[in-house]
């Protein structure tokens, strides 16, 4: 009877079993399909208790869900098994296709081991395939890649029998869609997280915008950026409402632009320094007035992580007041204080600036300076010629002349070109520009320009000092140090030394041309000056000194000052006074 109705208990197993599978795609979350999972046994599959024991991250096996019984639900859900002991009870017992069927003759072993579950005791069966309340039924569920994602367990068959072939089958059958089911649930949950997750992180991101622009757009000091690499490096991409008011142009102009149009011609090296390596800067950028303000930029370069550097921040500080203060405080520093001339200091500085160690070489004239330089192409009569010059010598011997016009060790001898320039005496090359002292003798002038030093000293100023006091003597000094400065040149210097003398550098003059300025100077000193409607009158002294490589400054000062007092004592003390 039992082999007759065998073909309608499949067929309502499979209904069942359609029914069941099918609610398990209702499920949505992940605790949904596990009890779904569960639920679908006890309704579809005969079985009155049933448990889904879910693998957790590290292996170990938990009760997820069960179904059938309260009590035991209450019992054991929540509790944990070790994925050691499970692997043993997966190897145990017998076999069914892919189930694991374990007798209660052969569990008495497990009954100390760590996992949940809530067999009791009961008799021994009457017939050979009757279940018994110690035999354990697992379904094994894998992931695709083969990974354990959870082991089903059955028991307590409605038909108190051990499931025969039909039932196994769809056992089976049931923990393969139960695995694809958690799977998706998994996957599907994952998904919730992620995007969740990434929600979140785009609302951060969103507000870190919003703080970034706030903080660039209403920043204090000028903000900017600008693009980094490529044919537009350096463009201005975006710029805040300070930087468009320290240069005075609209963000939409500033934009066509780079700093490097900006910057102040004399800057752009420190600019392209800054630009290639980040850090800071102090220049000076121009506004659309035409002047420019000094500011410091202080750079960042924002770089993507897959990319590479792609925009400059820039941060644009105006310290147009500090410069200022600065400039001021060098100026005093170098700068006298009541004439507003260069002080000592400074004088020496530039002087300083114009010598070198080197003693200077002797003069040649043009002349000679051409004869020297192709006496080795002149043949015999040019060498003859040369016998008597003061380097002579023999061949082979320190400084003798080789047969063609050299020395034997092989280098020209050194000789001055025409205009000051001395040879270089420790090798073929000279990049210094050397000063040269010209001839004073008249008759012997060469044409030789070099740096007049014309040393000043006021004459009859004491007496002016003390009948009229300081405030008279001050202006008068005032009004001198005006008189001279608009008697020299544009690239001249007049500097004050202390007290009424004056220092005056002129380059380019040969020895008449600076004859010629100390007269033009002089006279232009000795007209009354006017002090609070009073006319008093100065005279001048001066003495021509020559700057010369080799000499030091205060060597060229010294002998300046030599001559004037030698021009002074020359004259009578009344001649003086009239200049």
């Amino acid at each position: 009877m039992e082999t007759e109705s065998e073909p309608y208990v499949r067929l309502a197993t499979l209904r069942q079993l359609h029914r069941v599978v099918a609610e398990l795609n209702t499920a949505r979350s992940l605790a949904d399909t596990l009890q779904t999972v569960v639920d679908g046994i006890v309704a579809g599959l005969g079985y009155e208790l049933a448990c889904v024991n879910l693998v957790r991250p590290d292996g170990d096996l938990v009760v997820a869900a069960f179904a059938g019984d309260p009590a035991a639900e209450a019992l054991i859900t929540g509790r944990v098994g070790s994925r050691g002991s499970w692997e043993r009870r997966l190897t145990m017992g017998e076999d069914w296709d892919g189930l694991r069927f374990i007798p209660h003759t052969e569990g008495w072993v497990l009954m100390e081991d760590d996992v949940p579950q809530w067999h009791t005791e009961g008799p021994d069966p009457r017939f050979a395939d009757e279940w018994h309340p110690e035999d354990r039924l697992y379904a094994p569920m894998y992931a695709s890649g083969g990974e354990l994602l959870g082991v089903i367990s059955v028991d307590r068959p409605r038909n108190g029998r051990r499931p025969g072939a039909w039932g196994r089958e769809a056992l089976q059958m049931y923990a393969f869609q139960a695995a694809i089911a958690i799977s998706n649930a998994r996957l599907r949950a994952n998904m919730q997280r992620a995007l969740v997750r990434l929600e979140r992180e785009q609302q951060a991101l969103r507000a870190s915008e919003e703080s970034f622009r706030q903080a660039f757009e209403y920043a204090p000091s000028g903000m900017a950026i600008a693009e980094m690499g490529g044919d537009q490096h350096g463009r201005l991409l975006r710029t805040n409402d300070a930087l468009c008011r320290l240069l005075g142009r609209p963000a939409s102009v500033l934009r066509r632009y780079s700093f490097s149009d900006l910057v102040h011609p004399e800057d752009i090296g420190t600019l392209l320094r800054t630009s290639a390596e980040g850090g800071r800067a102090e220049l000076r950028l121009g506004r659309r007035d035409g002047t420019y303000v000094w500011v410091s930029l202080r750079n960042s370069v924002v770089a993507d992580a897959a990319d590479g550097p792609r925009f400059l921040l820039t941060h644009v500080e105006d310290i147009e007041e500090r410069k200022r203060h600065e400039l001021q405080l060098a100026h005093r520093a170098s700068h006298d204080a009541l004439t507003g001339l260069p002080n000592s200091a400074e004088l020496r500085a530039r002087l300083g600036a114009r010598l070198c160690g080197r003693p200077q070489s002797v003069r040649a004239t043009a002349v000679e300076v051409l004869d020297a330089a192709f006496e080795g192409r002149e043949g015999g009569e040019g060498r003859e010629a040369r016998a008597g010059h003061e380097r002579s010598g023999t061949r082979g011997e320190p400084g003798g002349a080789g047969e063609h016009g050299f020395p034997a060790d092989g280098y020209p001898e050194p000789f001055e070109y025409p205009g000051g320039v001395p040879g270089q005496a420790d090798g073929p090359y000279d990049h210094h520009v050397h000063t040269v002292a010209p001839v004073t003798e008249p008759e012997a002038d060469d044409g030789t320009k070099g740096l007049a030093v014309l040393f000043c000293d006021l004459d009859g100023f004491k007496s002016i000092n003390d009948r009229f006091g300081h405030h008279t003597g001050d202006a008068v000094l005032i009004e001198v140090a005006r008189r001279l400065t608009t008697g020299v040149r544009d690239g001249d210097t007049v500097a004050r030394l202390g007290g009424d003398e004056f220092v005056v550098l002129a380059d380019g003059l040969g020895a008449a041309d600076a004859a010629d300025l100390a007269v033009r100077l002089r006279n232009a000193i000795i007209p009354p000056i006017r002090v609070d409607g009073r006319a008093v009158r100065v005279g001048a002294s001066f003495g021509i000194g020559w700057a010369s490589c080799g000499m030091s400054a205060d060597e060229v000062l010294r002998s300046a000052d030599q001559r004037m007092y030698i021009e002074k004592r020359s004259r009578s003390k009344a001649h003086r006074r009239a200049g």
